[in-house]
């Protein structure tokens, strides 16, 4: 437009048309009306061509912007997979890489997976990859191997779960300076109970309550998975240790003497205490087992000590807490039989409430710790399956 404004304007400079005789300002008009009309055809040529290679640059530079994009690109398929303990899992992670940089190299792709601590400030290293080298650590060895299930499949097979299994873990691909990662959750069906021992309630430090857990064929529950027993209807008024180092409580009736009657249900956050010195309840988690959970029909009542030889005379070991309560809320085992446990409790599961038997709710019903050598049970025993 310019230029077209440039042509107009020495077209018309200096042309005085009044000085001009009739004639000759008609033939003069004319010729400025053809000029005109040129003028403006070429212009319109002009932009078409601007236009064209407006759109042909315009595509250049998006296909250069491709070329500088991520030449390695790691997916996970879904961020969260379910199993239980003793099952097997497929941890999904894929990688894709630039066509144009495929074959060109020399660099070997290398895998490596990491699990992620529950505060996230370091990893423990899983399993790596490269080529013909493979290296598992741990506790994890012998029971993890890639997928494979194509030349670009990244997945991590994890067999014969564990309870320390759970967790998140990150997939980490790399080609010589090019690397990237995803991150997949590992989350298992069970069940959240809380836990104090025979000393009495908030008797346990950090340590003590990850070792009460342990002895209960259980672990130290993890936030997530007391929120979710929170968001399932578990209500307790007494703080316990989480495996973030945290403690917290779950309340979905709220009342006075937990946080106050005109609070909104909710965990509540004791916040971080020291490992060491503090002293609370503990939240444990346990899974499905592999075994048989059963009372023992046994013609008397027994001591504690009695009833340990009982099982021990069935072939079997008296239960733990965590096997009664992943025997009550995974399989819906429901008796109203008092009996011995391993940590000398006294307790029994009812899946269909009824009277005298926890007539307005389903729970493990606690009868506490009594006198192991004078009070008479019955006794669970536990059957572990090889």
């Amino acid at each position: 437009m310019y230029i077209l404004s440039v042509l107009l304007q020495k077209l018309f400079t200096g042309w005085n048309l009044y000085e001009l005789p009739d004639s000759v300002k008609k033939n003069l008009v004319a010729v400025k009306m053809k000029s005109l009309l040129f003028l403006v055809l070429i212009s319109l040529s002009w932009a078409d061509h601007l236009t064209d290679n407006y759109t042909l640059e315009h595509d250049r530079i998006i296909h250069i912007q491709a070329e500088n994009g991520p030449r390695l690109l790691v997916e996970a398929e879904q961020a969260k997979v379910f199993s239980h303990r003793g099952g097997n899992v497929t941890l999904p992670c894929k990688f894709y890489r630039d066509p144009s940089t495929i074959g060109s190299g020399t660099h070997k792709i290398r895998v490596k997976w990491t699990k992620l601590t529950s505060d996230y400030l370091k990893e423990i290293d899983v399993f790596v990859s490269m080529g013909y080298h493979k290296k598992t650590y741990g506790n994890y060895q012998g029971r993890v191997f890639l997928n494979r299930g194509s030349d670009n499949d990244a997945s991590l097979v994890i067999t014969d779960i564990t309870l320390e299994d759970y967790g998140r873990y990150k997939c980490e691909v790399i080609e010589g300076l090019e690397d990237d990662t995803a991150v997949v959750a590992l989350d298992l069906q069970g069940v959240v109970f809380p836990y104090f021992p025979r000393l009495g309630r908030y008797n346990l430090n950090f340590h003590e309550a990850r070792q009460a857990c342990l002895d209960q064929d259980s672990v130290i529950a993890s936030f997530d998975q007391l929120y979710d027993a929170w968001r399932a209807g578990l209500d307790w008024c007494n703080a316990g240790w989480l495996s973030d180092g945290s403690v917290q409580y779950p309340i979905t009736k709220p009342r006075e003497p937990c946080g106050g009657r005109n609070t909104v249900p909710g965990v509540r956050n004791y916040g971080f205490w020291d490992k060491d010195k503090s002293r609370y309840d503990v939240f444990c988690f346990t899974s499905n087992f592999n075994g048989r959970f059963y009372y023992l029909i046994h013609p008397t009542k027994l001591t504690y000590d009695e009833a340990v030889q009982a099982c021990l005379n069935d072939g079997a070991q008296i239960a733990k807490v965590g096997q009664m309560f992943a025997a009550w809320k995974l399989l819906g085992y429901d008796r109203c039989d008092a009996g011995w446990l391993a940590d000398g409790s006294v307790r029994y599961p009812i899946s269909r409430p009824r009277r005298r038997c926890s007539p307005t709710e389903a729970a493990v019903r606690f009868a506490g710790f009594p006198d192991k050598k004078h009070k008479l049970y019955g006794v669970y025993c536990f059957r572990a399956y090889n």
